[in-house]
């Protein structure tokens, strides 16, 4: 396991170059998909790096910017990536660098280790959910060299200091049912905080103790979650559909996520 989440670790960064090959570029093309949602060459480029990573594994790739195969082409895969080559289009166009890389792979649709790349903040994520360890690695040369960062990242000890609650929310995404989720959570008398975030970075404030709950009432994709679920739930979190309770389970028929709330279980 350790060998590919390796190999994810240098997806993620190289990919990461790239995107900011674009980013700090003065001008960079977008469309517009079928879903309303934004593309940028960055997303593309990004995808491609990644696919050539990931593919002398010999495991199949669900990728947001791959072409989706049909469910009965998929249903008997043990295992699978998932990816999002570039989570928080928005926040990119929008050039707030809270945008990062997704990774994950999954085993019998459970996530098993993912990683979490903000090219723009120079901060890697990475876990391995078997374990039960997360780390932090913040990247301070240009060098790439997995096995070094698995070695030299830092452990991620979660500690909550603050005794309000706090909630994260997104900078691009809030909506009433989060705002009642919200309400709900302030008629318990204490305090409650929000803390905005972009992209799968919200999982990341969750693992480090920065916040309590991540609602999420809306729609995502597989590829939006499984890396930032696959830390969260190496440091004690829960991520589950808000309806039936169940962890969130990958590759399934229809990718899109119902809501969920991801919370601290121990």
């Amino acid at each position: 396991m350790k060998k590919h989440l390796a190999t994810a670790i240098e997806a993620a960064i190289e990919a990461g170059r790239e995107i900011m090959n674009v980013y700090e570029g003065e001008n960079f093309q977008m469309e517009i998909k079928s879903d309303k949602s934004p593309l940028t060459i960055a997303d593309k480029r990004s995808n491609d790096i990644i696919n050539e990573f990931l593919k002398p594994t010999g495991i199949p790739v669900i990728s947001e910017e791959n072409t989706e195969l049909p469910f009965e082409e998929r249903k008997n895969w043990k295992q699978c990536w998932i990816v999002d080559p570039l989570d928080g289009t928005k926040e990119f166009i929008k050039r707030n660098g809270e945008f990062t890389v997704n990774i994950a792979l999954v085993l019998e649709g459970r996530p098993e280790l993912g990683v979490i790349y903000a090219p723009a903040l120079n901060l890697l994520y990475f876990s391995l959910v078997s374990e039960k360890k997360a780390f932090k690695y913040n990247r301070t040369s240009e060098a790439v060299d997995a096995n070094e960062i698995m070695m030299s990242a830092k452990e991620i000890q979660r500690e909550v200091i603050s005794n309000a609650i706090k909630v994260v929310g997104s900078r691009s995404h809030m909506n009433q049912e989060t705002l009642n989720f919200i309400e709900e959570l302030r008629s318990s008398e204490k305090e409650v905080q929000v803390v905005s975030k972009g992209s799968s970075l919200k999982f990341c404030l969750l693992a480090e103790g920065e916040a309590h709950y991540y609602p999420r009432f809306g729609p995502t994709m597989e590829w939006d979650t499984a890396a930032g679920q696959a830390i969260c739930e190496a440091v004690g979190f829960s991520c589950k559909f808000s309806h039936s309770g169940k962890s969130i389970h990958y590759n399934r028929k229809n990718l899109r996520n119902d809501n969920f709330v991801v919370s601290y279980e121990g």
